[in-house]
């Protein structure tokens, strides 16, 4: 069984206030074209369908016109919801939407419930959706030992494993999930989905199944041979310059072998992250080939220069971004707020300011529990699309 998976599309999202719609449409074009034109038995995306839990009525026409397009083709598609997703809104309509061969799997209940489809060659593929799994929410009704993402996980996972074990003999398996997984190289646009100062959950949760389609982060990777990232198939942070953005082709074979190809995805504009003083960024004949690229500028001049982002824009068009650093030694006590805060997360900065306004005295440990229990509610809330009272 041919497989093409995918993920993290983000539809509605924009770059550096630049629409993406446009690159999102191309991308969906190329995806069904690949369909077609790879004989692609079915299609999985693995979470983060769009960008935010509403999103804008333009996301929602292209996603609408993309599972027309698909059901057209003849080709099943299994999709799970991701944590910028709405699971809720996501998963309207999901029983008759599947009786066109695209099949939603958005609520925890149903991780166990497989999309059973048969091969060409011969036996069933069951195809396991696990949706984003908030741990908060979904502890008790998974049976999980505790509110954390690898106990959630892992109770899912039992549950597929044991439905897994009662199908006849020979039926693969194929499970897509939205985490993090050790081994992953996150990127800077992917929301933090920290819970008791853990994100990430280890590989071997997975254990037991043919493939595992992950989404979430949005570099394409390979974790093992059998759990894979797809990536997002198009950049959304200039910390993604790097990446090369693929879907990934894979063949399952009746015995559970596996081969697996990068397609390649359009790329509507490079990315190119330029650092150094501002007259030898404008006078480097050596950066002549990032005219043409979005562009981030880091600035290293001792002293802001005049009109900055003007002289840019003048040699390089696309520059999106400005960013000031000067060159200062690290405990230069007039370093930028935002280098002091650089690689400190949400719970270690507040923890920074209770020492502060403290004389240097830091939370007791029943504080910091407070603080992770107040950082886990507002995510809870982002999750839902609701807003606490």
């Amino acid at each position: 069984m041919r497989i093409l998976h995918t993920s993290d599309w983000h539809l509605g999202r924009s770059f550096h206030r630049v629409p993406m719609l446009d690159a999102q449409a191309a991308y969906l074009d190329h995806l069904v074209e690949t369909v077609r034109a790879r004989s692609v038995d079915v299609v999985v995306v693995a979470g983060d369908v769009y960008d935010r839990a509403v999103p804008p009525l333009s996301a929602v026409q292209l996603f609408d016109d993309a599972l027309h397009r698909l059901a057209a083709a003849g080709v099943p598609t299994v999709m799970i919801s991701g944590n910028h997703d709405s699971a809720r809104r996501l998963g309207v309509g999901a029983g008759l939407i599947a009786r066109a061969g695209i099949h939603l799997r958005t609520d925890p209940a149903d991780c166990a419930t497989p999309v059973l489809l048969p091969d060409p060659e011969g036996g069933d593929v069951a195809f396991y959706g696990l949706p984003y799994l908030e741990p908060a929410l979904v502890k008790d009704s998974l049976g999980a030992s505790k509110a954390g993402h690898e106990a959630v996980l892992t109770a899912a996972m039992d549950r597929v494993r044991a439905d897994l074990a009662a199908r006849p003999d020979g039926t693969r398996s194929v499970v897509l999930a939205h985490a993090f997984v050790a081994g992953g190289e996150p990127s800077d646009s992917e929301r933090d989905i920290t819970v008791g100062g853990v994100a990430a959950v280890p590989a071997g949760v997975f254990d037991g199944v043919d493939y595992v389609a992950l989404g979430h982060l949005h570099g394409c990777q390979t974790v093992t041979e059998r759990v894979r990232y797809s990536g997002s198939p198009l950049a959304y942070s200039f910390s993604e310059h790097t990446h090369r953005k693929t879907m990934w082709l894979i063949d399952l074979g009746t015995g559970g072998d596996l081969v697996a190809e990068r397609v390649e995805c359009p790329v509507p504009r490079p990315l190119a992250r330029l650092r150094g003083r501002l007259e030898a960024l404008l006078e480097d004949p050596a950066l002549d080939r990032h005219r043409g690229a979005w562009v981030e500028a880091t600035l290293t001049d001792p002293a802001r220069p005049d009109e900055p982002m003007a002289r840019l824009l003048e040699r390089f068009p696309y520059t999106l971004s400005l960013v000031f650093e000067p060159e200062r030694t690290p405990d230069d006590p007039s370093a930028s707020y935002a280098q002091r805060l650089r690689g400190r997360d949400d719970q270690q900065i507040a923890e920074d300011f209770v020492a502060h306004v403290r004389g240097g005295s830091g939370p007791s440990a029943r504080e910091r529990t407070v603080l992770r229990a107040a950082f886990d509610d507002v995510r809870v809330d982002d999750v839902t699309g609701e807003v606490s009272r």
